[in-house]
């Protein structure tokens, strides 16, 4: 996709709030610090579009971002490690499920994992749920910059094997915001999604 114009929207704190543009949505999901702010500005050619931070839980809301016009991408809060309280993840899990629940829009989830270990319980438990709402999923598999050759293809065999229970077709593209590894590829599928 050629990037004509991109920009911040609106954050979303409450599910009446979402856009009343009714474009293409694409959100994305991942474990709080496993690179979901850097795939987002990567995708976008921009460096600090999607905040990045050194302390899990940064994003706590919806935040929307606007693509040519015709598209958004949705940077949903970070789920797992973050620093906050059970009150806090409840709250963010509401609005993410009232989200999943009620976007007539959304074409697809992109799930960020992070290559360099196996996929965690909190990300094949999102995995099955999107599966379950019948929401496309893409799988990420970021860092893969860190990882040899070598490596990446067994972590990649052994991760997909992890998936095949959730979805048997399932595949996990390898990505790296340091050396746009995948960007492509990640593209292709949105484009798919978008158009379908």
């Amino acid at each position: 996709m050629k990037l004509l114009s991109v920009q911040f929207e609106k954050s979303v704190a409450h599910i009446d709030q979402l856009p009343k543009n009714r474009l293409p949505e694409i959100a994305f999901a991942g474990r709080s610090n496993v690179g979901k702010s850097s795939l987002i500005n990567c995708l976008l050619n921009r460096k600090q579009l999607a905040k990045t931070s050194s302390t899990p839980g940064k994003t706590r809301l919806l935040n929307f971002f606007l693509i040519n016009n015709n598209l958004y991408f949705i940077d949903l809060p970070g789920y797992g490690f973050a620093k906050v309280s059970l009150a806090q993840k409840q709250k963010w899990q509401k609005l993410i499920e009232a989200y999943f629940q009620t976007s007539q829009m959304l074409k697809g989830v992109i799930v960020i994992t992070d290559i360099r270990h196996p996929v965690m319980q909190s990300d094949l438990e999102i995995i099955r749920w999107i599966t379950h709402l019948e929401i496309p999923v893409i799988i990420i598999g970021t860092k893969a910059d860190k990882l040899s050759n070598t490596k990446l293809s067994a972590q990649l065999a052994h991760n997909h094997q992890q998936l095949q229970e959730i979805l048997p077709a399932a595949e996990i593209l390898p990505f790296s915001a340091v050396t746009h590894l995948g960007k492509k590829q990640v593209w292709n599928k949105i484009d798919h999604l978008v158009r379908t």
